[in-house]
């Protein structure tokens, strides 16, 4: 966990006006290929072999130091679909943080499929660099956290690292360029290393160590270290150390090779390899960024875990909300969905930071291919996919999706389809998809099947295009450089600069647009705000009427977050002012795009499975996906993103032989009726939560269920849904109302909890017994200490009784009292007139400003 000193940024003054160029795409995709050969050869090109696998498809790059804060932080509806193979945890009863606890954390890491649990045993410690107390003080810790864990029927899941960055905390001349001062360091590293790991092996004898976990690949060290261990029976079960820098992109496989020597030279068998600290803060939340990572990562087969720069329990900055995701949290999503072999990648440029890299895998039994691309480029890629196997036919249907940058905290909905076609397979069983206007910012997937009859629906992309606050024309604001390659450490940032001291009276920002026809618009701000409070602008258009956009907070002025507004506008230029209001705001850039009201497509073929499921492509159905067939024991998991909460309008394509069912939120929402076998399209109103929500599709008994997809309107209703406000409620001990004008009823509840008697209690309604959707508004910025460079926020507890049934739910920091989340928490409720309570006798629960109830189906 380094924290590099900052770099002086390069310069960069190029206007970057990126349109998200769906419409070239499709055009590219579905048109004849009349470009020259000369500017065809001129093209870059991805090449995935798929007559040449490399091995099976590992899912090592999606692991999270820290990423898990709290039982429930982040919810299992975004840590599920990534199936997690590794997480790294501080200590039992660690004081480096207040949460991520590695046994506090487990239970949720363990009911959504997770691996390993790598203990950072240092952590054990409050200040960092970690204080140094001497070894005998570190062995009674390290003596009483390994006995927490020995006793527990999964202890097998716990891997133990001893020391974290030796080489900058306790033992730092390990860096020393003085052999002297080396040579110490190393002598007294190796004999702690070995009094710790034999503490540990004497309590849990087959307990698996990992180290030794240096800041960075250091040949000298490794290679005094490895032998050395061998020879004194303390070697490592697991390699790892840290590759944090824009130069790793060009260096970890050379580092990774010198250790694949090292062994052999030394005769060890080869040890997993876990870089369990990677990528820096100007490549988290970056699609773009973080597939040249993954990629990396995955053609190497080692396991990696994302670095944990900022808070804990957001999946290091891949999650905008409790259960809301973020774009690169979808490029997670799509890499947890490989399925089978990976193939063979020729990129234009191996080994190069910041230029098209990808990730490719075949599954020859679902007869799918699929190819995760994107970074670096700008202009137009060619992807070539050869090798196709013959079973795929002579046709084959190629999508091509699109997920795009929004900020660290900018809710992202499912990816964007920028095509769909049926290609015809060339005599050497090739393809050639041609892409064109790639932002370097976004990642891609392109999948490839068999083609049924039919032709898939084509794509509709809607127009947009970005504008830099940097370019636009500034009153009372600074323009300030971000994240970059020279400035890794910086926050990631579109054209690397943003706009900010906006806090004049007189501060406005105003971009100069211009658009294709008359219509509405989404304007998305990209901003900043740590002013402690939510923040406003007037936006104008062309000097016109003012709206008021309002701007929640956000970690600090830096971490990227996005706002939406609804503009009209006739053809042609416009200006698009942003002028201050009350509190202060920094600006990147604004996102104009005509709005859409198409429903989002997810296909069956795409879902998470279990069983034994079977594929199908005799016809192309309106994804050109196939279908998917359901029996006794099989399950499909849909990951369906709602913008806002609400009931949404959500269609089957299916047929059956009998009944099946659609489970949300732990029950029964849909059953689907028997269609002896015909194709039919139900449609049922459901209550969605926002962000991702998991949606499992089941045969009943003997039953064949065969689905194409699930098709979701693009937005919802609050039809049916009642809100009671807290200020309304029964009230006790220290519970007491308070004023806010950004609280819903102009009012909230606070100092619920710390003491059993402290309660909120709602009389809650309900027309039918069954399962609802309680909503908690909540406000809750408690942090704990500052020890370390990482903003340690900390989540409050509540216990909530329903009808006498009580469950603990945490809800997560959200950087200010005057900001109000919604929380979704599940509940089954009686008919007629339900009680729920809220308290926390040991600690304070967060302030409520209200809740809503909702049943699950409308």
């Amino acid at each position: 966990m380094p924290r590099p000193s900052a770099l002086p940024e390069s310069p960069r003054t190029t206007r970057r006006l990126v349109g998200l160029a769906g419409a070239a795409v499709v055009s590219a995709l579905v048109g004849s290929f009349l470009t020259s050969p000369a500017a065809q050869a001129a093209t870059p090109q991805l090449k995935v072999d798929l007559g040449t696998t490399t091995g099976a498809v590992m899912h090592g790059a999606n692991g999270a130091l820290y990423g898990l804060s709290d039982d429930g932080v982040p919810g299992d509806s975004v840590v599920a679909p990534l199936h997690l193979k590794t997480i790294a945890q501080k200590a039992p009863d660690g004081a480096q943080h207040p949460n991520g606890d590695a046994l506090v954390v487990q239970s949720q890491y363990a009911r959504t499929g997770g691996g390993d649990n790598l203990v950072y045993m240092q952590d054990i410690y409050a200040n960092w660099p970690y204080e140094n107390l001497g070894l005998s003080d570190y062995l009674a810790k390290v003596d009483t956290m390994v006995r927490k864990v020995a006793a527990r029927p999964d202890a097998g899941t716990f891997v133990w690292v001893p020391f974290n960055e030796p080489d900058g905390n306790w033992y730092t001349g390990l860096g020393s360029s003085d052999a002297t001062t080396y040579a110490k360091a190393l002598s007294s590293f190796k004999s702690d290393w070995t009094t710790v790991y034999d503490k540990i092996r004497s309590i849990i004898p087959n307990a698996r160590i990992a180290g030794p976990n240096e800041t960075h690949y250091d040949p000298r060290l490794m290679g005094d270290f490895y032998p050395w261990a061998k020879a004194n029976h303390v070697l490592p079960d697991i390699t790892t150390w840290h590759e944090l820098d824009p130069g790793s992109l060009a260096h970890f496989e050379s580092n990774l090779a010198a250790y694949r020597t090292l062994e052999t030279d030394a005769g060890i068998s080869p040890r997993p390899v876990n870089i369990n600290e990677y990528a820096d803060r100007r490549d988290l939340s970056v699609p773009g960024q973080m597939v040249q990572w993954m990629s990396m990562f995955e053609r190497n087969k080692v396991d990696a875990d994302l670095a944990y720069w900022d808070i804990a329990g957001n999946l290091d900055d891949n999650v905008a909300q409790t259960n809301i995701p973020n774009g690169n949290w979808w490029l997670m999503r799509w890499y947890a969905g490989l399925s089978g072999q990976t193939a063979k990648v020729t990129p234009p440029q191996a080994n190069t930071t910041d230029t098209l890299q990808g990730i490719a895998s075949l599954d020859t039994g679902r007869k799918q291919a699929q190819v995760l691309l994107g970074g670096g480029t700008s202009g137009s890629a060619d992807t070539v996919v050869q090798h196709i196997p013959s079973s795929f036919g002579r046709k084959v249907n190629v999508s091509v999706e699109r997920t795009a940058w929004s900020g660290y905290e900018g809710g992202a909905p499912a990816p964007r389809v920028l095509a769909r076609s049926t290609y015809a397979v060339a005599a050497d069983r090739s393809v050639t998809v041609p892409l064109t206007g790639l932002d370097p910012m976004s990642a891609y997937r392109i999948t490839v099947n068999p083609a049924g009859t039919g032709s898939p629906t084509a794509a509709s992309v809607p127009w947009s295009a970005s504008y830099e606050a940097e370019n636009a024309a500034i009153t009372g604001g600074t323009v300030y450089s971000q994240g970059s390659v020279s400035n890794a450490y910086g926050y990631a940032t579109s054209g690397t600069k943003d706009v900010g001291s906006l806090n004049q009276p007189t501060s406005k920002v105003a971009f100069t647009v211009d658009v294709p026809k008359k219509g509405t618009y989404d304007l998305d701000v990209f901003y900043g705000n740590q002013s402690g409070a939510p923040a406003t602008q007037t936006l104008t258009v062309d000097g016109g009427a003012a709206q008021t956009l309002t701007y929640g907070p956000t970690l600090n002025w830096t971490y990227r977050a996005t706002a939406r507004a609804s503009v009209s506008l006739t053809a042609g230029s416009h200006t698009i002012a942003l002028a201050k209001g009350t509190n202060e705001v920094t600006l990147d850039k604004v996102d104009l795009t005509a709005a859409s009201t198409a429903q989002t497509l997810y296909p069956a073929a795409y879902t998470d499975v279990t069983g034994t499921p079977a594929y199908g492509y005799s016809a192309s159905g309106i994804t050109g996906a196939g279908s998917l067939s359901l029996d006794s024991g099989d399950s499909a998991i849909f990951d369906v993103y709602a913008p806002t909460d609400g009931y949404y309008t959500v269609h089957t394509d299916y047929s059956s032989d009998g009944t099946g069912t659609l489970a949300l939120d732990g029950a029964t929402a849909v059953t689907l009726a028997s269609t002896r076998g015909r194709l039919t399209d139900t449609c049922a109103r459901l209550y969605l939560s926002a962000g991702n929500n998991r949606i499992t599709a089941a045969a009943s008994g003997a039953t064949t269920l065969t689905l194409r997809d699930l098709r979701v309107a693009a937005s919802g209703d609050t039809k049916g849904v009642t809100a009671y406000q807290a200020e309304d409620a029964t009230l006790a001990g220290t519970a007491v109302v308070t004023s806010d004008t950004w609280a819903s009823g102009g009012k909230y509840v606070g100092y619920i909890g710390n003491g059993a008697d402290n309660t909120l209690t709602f009389k809650v309604d309900a027309a039918n017994a069954g399962r609802y959707v309680m909503n908690v508004r909540y406000a809750n910025n408690q942090v704990s200490g500052s020890g370390n460079y990482n903003t340690n926020v900390v989540s409050r507890a509540a216990r909530i009784g329903v009808d006498g049934t009580d469950r603990t739910v945490m809800f997560r920091n959200n950087y200010s009292w005057n900001n109000y989340w919604d929380l979704p928490v599940p509940v089954t409720l009686s008919a007629g007139t339900n009680t729920i309570t809220l308290a926390n006798p040991t600690a304070y629960a967060p302030n409520v400003d209200r809740i809503t109830v909702a049943p699950l189906t409308g």
